[in-house]
């Protein structure tokens, strides 16, 4: 309630699309191991975006 009118930061806008492509790439895994790998290698590079953040 209270956050209502605050905006995301960066890092929880990326942090939520890191979590986003990790359950895709699950999803993936299941029918196309190529494509699930490409999201986790997608997944690892907004990873170290991520932590470079301050």
């Amino acid at each position: 309630m209270f956050r209502l009118f605050k905006k995301k930061t960066e890092k929880e806008k990326f942090t939520a699309q890191y979590e986003s492509l990790l359950k895709e790439a699950y999803m993936l895994s299941k029918t196309d191991r190529r494509a699930s790998d490409a999201k986790q290698a997608e997944a690892q590079e907004l990873l170290e975006k991520i932590n470079q953040l301050p």
